[in-house]
């Protein structure tokens, strides 16, 4: 039912939460686990300023990832990761549609109710727009 899953994450605990789901539904039809990181402008700009090198920069941030994707492959998953840039919600949501995903998987990050009418959730943007189900883990 799920063979092409698509990992949103930032590393965050909710994020290594979301990914023990993937993994879940991912052996149950010997599925695959795309994991996609999105890089706002912020914190792009942010990380030249204090870096001396843009690959490091890459390196930094697929580090951050490794405990993710390590727990993807010890579990015998195939699995890629894709660093993207641009604003996480319509960047995963184009990613999403254009790949054709048969599930997409992320952490909420908890806002509280004032947080999320105010700047909304990358959770919430992805429900709303994504072709293929969502499945949001707290």
């Amino acid at each position: 039912m799920y063979n092409k899953i698509l990992l949103a994450t930032d590393g965050s605990e909710h994020s290594i939460r979301a990914a023990s789901h993937a993994i879940s539904l991912a052996q149950v039809d010997n599925g695959m686990i795309d994991i996609v990181y999105v890089v706002d402008g912020e914190t792009s700009k942010s990380d030249v300023l204090h870096s001396v090198d843009k690959y490091e920069v890459k390196k930094e941030r697929e580090e951050m990832l490794q405990p993710i994707k390590m727990k993807i492959e010890s579990a015998g998953i195939a699995s890629e990761l894709h660093l993207l840039h641009g604003e996480p919600g319509p960047t995963i949501v184009e990613f999403a549609n254009e790949n054709h995903y048969d599930l997409v998987v992320v952490g909420s990050r908890g806002l509280n109710k004032l947080q999320t009418l105010v700047i909304g959730s990358v959770s919430h943007k992805v429900m709303k727009r994504v072709d293929c189900p969502v499945l949001v883990i707290k």
